[in-house]
């Protein structure tokens, strides 16, 4: 668990952001928080982590990847809603945006392998629906808008530093250049929107969630491990900073809450240095508690990415430090994996990684990625 105990700092810098929060809403008023692209691997455990703090949740997805099937569990609390819709389409954003006080935009075609396949896929969501969206929550009156980019903008670093927001950002894939773009669009907006942006460069996601990833280094490492099959491990000995889901819902339901004249247009690393990892440390970890892995090695990847991160300022700033370390996260995935969870891998495994996508030749020949109408899952009105 997290090192230190925040609260004392934590509990005033709340009540004060809560008054300033009450003086543009009203008091009393329920922060109801637009999740976009929240049906995904890392959406539902946001979901399920502001609802438990009280929050009102409504998810705008695609279900690119037909992952319905991991909202059900949301979906019978009374607080939370799923509207099915294109977050590049300014007219379906807009509704969506009825009675919500902040946004949180997950939402995405999320990694490297992916975009590279579907590259024209990738502009039309990554590039012009992203940018359409933000600039729709601009004049809608939010309180917060939270971006979530990613630590892969760093791309490549020197040995033996640390990559730090200032650092200069080398993008490597499509994924990245189009996170670095948005980021770029986003901090322009500084004294020209009427909501606080922040932008939150997230870690490589681990651990077990309602829509399991088995694409990740953790846990595809641990997966593969566990069921017998040879891993192949390209350039091992490249770094990357990992973050448990469960502490990324817990970061943002921080900075929701944290004061916006301390986070206004700032850009976070978000993660903790305790998990910075080389593939082969990531290895170790899962061979000592599944020794029989086989494991081969190889050079000259097709994946450069080699970047340690420095969350410094995450921590000093927003007082935030992760939960979890990969330990914890291959020792959970393991236990799921003995009891017999995800069985239906090979029956399911478009569920089970962001493989292929649904609606290709469509995407491809719009300039955004679906067109559907919006439908209203859930009880939250």
């Amino acid at each position: 668990m997290a090192s230190q105990d925040w609260a004392p700092k934590i509990t005033p810098l709340f009540a004060d952001e809560a008054k300033r929060y009450d003086s543009k809403f009203g008091k009393n008023t329920s922060r109801r928080i637009l999740l976009i692209g929240g049906g995904g691997y890392i959406g539902t455990p946001v979901a399920m982590e502001l609802l438990r703090q009280g929050f009102y949740v409504r998810n705008l997805d695609a279900f690119l990847f037909n992952t319905q099937s991991s909202v059900t569990a949301p979906l019978m609390n009374p607080g939370y809603e799923v509207v099915v819709g294109d977050f590049g389409d300014a007219n379906i954003v807009r509704r969506s945006l009825i009675g919500v006080t902040d946004v949180v935009m997950l939402g995405g075609l999320v990694g490297d392998p992916i975009t590279k396949a579907h590259p024209a896929a990738s502009h039309a969501i990554n590039e012009v629906a992203v940018r359409k969206c933000l600039d729709t929550l601009n004049g809608r009156g939010l309180n917060k808008v939270i971006f979530v980019s990613t630590c892969s903008n760093y791309g490549l670093m020197d040995k033996g530093k640390l990559a730090n927001e200032p650092s200069p950002l080398q993008p490597l894939s499509l994924y990245a250049k189009a996170k670095v773009a948005a980021e770029k669009h986003i901090l322009r907006m500084k004294g020209n929107s009427d909501f606080c942006g922040v932008i939150l460069r997230f870690a490589t996601a681990f651990g077990l969630a309602p829509r399991m990833r088995f694409d990740l280094t953790v846990n595809e490492f641990t997966r593969e491990i566990f069921v017998g099959n040879e891993l192949i491990v390209y350039d091992a000995q490249t770094w990357r900073p990992y973050c448990h889901v469960r502490d990324f819902a817990r970061l943002i339901a921080q900075v929701l809450l944290f004061p916006a004249d301390r986070i206004e247009y700032q850009v976070f690393n978000a993660g903790g240095e305790k998990n910075n990892h080389t593939k082969q440390s990531i290895i170790d970890i899962v061979l000592s508690k599944l020794p029989r892995g086989q494991v081969s090695y190889r050079e000259l990847g097709s994946d450069p990415r080699n970047y340690r991160v420095d969350f410094r300022k995450v921590r000093e700033e927003l007082f935030f430090e992760p939960a979890y370390d990969v330990q914890y996260g291959v020792t959970e995935l393991i236990s799921a994996l003995q009891n017999g969870f995800f069985s239906d891998y090979a029956d399911r495994r478009n569920f089970y990684g962001n493989y292929e996508l649904r609606h290709t030749d469509e995407m491809r020949n719009t300039d955004t990625f679906a067109t559907r109408p919006m439908l209203l899952y859930g009880t939250a009105r």
